[in-house]
């Protein structure tokens, strides 16, 4: 029994009485049984015994939970509320964790993460690198944003070809998805007439929004507007698709808070 032989369990008794300086076993009965400080012995054993099991309980439910702070920095498209949303998620699931997020332009998302400044990065239309590696997250379907009161915001779709010649509000051009907007146009033959351009797409929503023009945004960001009666969002077809992705160091090695996170973004179904 434990893998100790009976003769080898009495030395090691004989031994602890030598030490105790009191004896553990009756040998005079038959079995043998224990005396007054062989019983205080074998209560204090199995106290040292109990206390252990609940040593390794408590370790093991350590190791289970989540704790710590995840860092994610993000472009702004991502959505405010939508962050939010997975904030509470995450939280309701990991209470002893949380994420810290910051918003920052594309080029300081990657920044951020090749810094280490942050676990995990969000942005549109990611590109991997020597540094960088890329998790597909969701595909995002862009419709047409115009104000309720255009020409054109009745209209139950529109092809591209109908977007030329008329005041749009754009990004900036350095943006990514500026380019792509470019370059879905150009492959339809498509000319709009830029009025203004932005960095965010606060901004574009907002210029939208008070009739200065139209824009081409992913619909899922436009919701709260369309809900509110700010902007209608217009179907495009055919219409471009807004990729997301999850950006993090190639070698990184992400601890239970951050893959949990990592998990729960995983989750979230891509737009039809």
């Amino acid at each position: 029994m434990n893998q100790i032989s009976q003769p080898a369990a009495s030395q090691y008794v004989r031994e602890l009485e030598a030490r105790l300086g009191l004896k553990l076993l009756d040998r005079s009965r038959r079995p043998v049984a224990l005396t007054a400080a062989g019983r205080l012995y074998y209560e204090f054993c199995r106290d040292v015994l109990r206390r252990k099991e609940d040593l390794d309980a408590a370790l093991e439910r350590l190791r289970g939970e989540v704790e710590g702070v995840v860092r994610v920095a993000a472009i702004y498209s991502v959505g405010i509320s939508e962050m939010a949303e997975l904030r509470a998620e995450y939280g309701r699931r990991h209470p002893q964790a949380r994420i810290e997020v910051e918003y920052l332009r594309p080029e300081k998302v990657y920044e951020a993460v090749e810094s280490g400044r942050a676990d995990l990065g969000l942005v549109s239309y990611p590109e991997p690198s020597r540094l960088v590696a890329v998790r597909p997250w969701r595909q995002e379907r862009m419709q047409v944003a115009a104000a309720p009161g255009h020409v054109l915001a009745e209209r139950p779709r529109l092809a591209p070809a109908e977007l030329a010649g008329l005041d749009f509000i754009a990004f900036d051009e350095d943006l990514p998805i500026r380019r792509r907007i470019d370059r879905f146009l150009a492959e339809q033959g498509v000319e709009v007439r830029v009025v203004m351009h932005f960095d965010n797409i606060a901004a574009v929503k907002e210029a939208v929004a008070a009739g200065a023009g139209l824009s081409i945004l992913p619909a899922r960001i436009m919701q709260e507007e369309v809900r509110q009666g700010r902007l209608t969002a217009i179907p495009l077809e055919p219409a471009p698709v807004r990729p997301l992705g999850i950006i993090h160091l190639r070698r990184k090695r992400f601890g239970r808070a951050a893959q949990q996170f990592l998990e729960l973004l995983q989750e979230r179904p891509a737009q039809p």
